[in-house]
């Protein structure tokens, strides 16, 4: 009883920690609240410690509650995010729903949940650098993409749609492998659950790339060449996080055989 007690209150702590719901109020505005650097290590980095504890105490934890939490993640992340024209608010709602898939897991096979961390690190990590490079914040900076930096508008779609989890996009892997390892366990309606309420966040990422790449604001002819005077921030890893971003799909059968 005492070490139920005690994997409880530690699952808590760290599901408040993760932002997970109904612990996640806290994260959208912290994210908000800082500039993109510092907001990538808050979505990122911050997630190693707590992953790390909750995967030591995985064969303890409440599964029943874990489960419910993680769905209650998934929501929150997905109907929270619709409405937003901040950038970093709407990647924290993604990074919500991120964790609450990979904590639905965890009881399952935690290994599945390290490899979710992996790839997600590296999605998010790809779409702030983009963000960085343009300085954009809210969707109205987004837009105006075309007219800064031309070379970003296929990229930053791509990123996205791979961080909402399209196929045949790397971020579709993680939830593809954990689809296939509840059903594995004879659970259906969970991951039915899961992935439809996850569509919501494919939503609003349409949503952030029509504002990007279809559309296109009105500009002067001195505004049609200022993209090629612009100075860019050197990015010397962002050529092989965009290939992981969009091309780790197939090669999943190799990695799935791993764990």
């Amino acid at each position: 009883t005492t070490n139920q007690y005690s994997s409880l209150m530690i699952m808590m702590a760290m599901a408040m920690k993760l932002g997970m719901a109904p612990f996640h109020f806290w994260v959208p505005e912290v994210a908000q609240g800082t500039p993109l650097t510092s907001g990538l290590l808050l979505l990122t980095w911050q997630k190693l410690a707590p992953i790390s504890i909750m995967y030591q105490i995985s064969p303890s934890l409440n599964v029943s509650l874990l489960l419910t939490l993680s769905i209650l993640s998934i929501m929150a992340g997905s109907w929270g995010g619709l409405n937003q024209t901040q950038l970093r608010k709407i990647l924290a709602y993604s990074s919500i729903t991120h964790m609450g898939w990979m904590m639905a897991v965890l009881p399952y096979n935690p290994n599945m949940t390290i490899l979710n961390l992996t790839i997600y690190i590296i999605l998010t990590t790809t779409a702030f650098l983009l963000l960085n490079l343009n300085s954009s914040t809210t969707t109205l900076l987004l837009s105006r993409t075309w007219n800064k930096l031309t070379w970003l508008t296929p990229l930053i779609p791509s990123t996205l749609l791979s961080l909402g989890g399209l196929p045949p996009l790397t971020g579709f892997l993680p939830k593809w492998a954990i689809i296939e390892e509840f059903t594995k366990n004879n659970s259906l309606i969970i991951p039915t659950i899961m992935a439809t309420i996850t569509l919501l966040n494919l939503y609003f990422y349409l949503r952030l790339i029509y504002s990007t790449s279809i559309t296109l604001l009105p500009m002067s002819n001195n505004v049609k060449m200022k993209w090629q005077f612009e100075h860019t921030k050197p990015t010397p890893f962002l050529p092989t996080l965009i290939a992981l971003t969009t091309l780790l799909l197939p090669i999943s059968p190799f990695m799935l055989m791993i764990l």
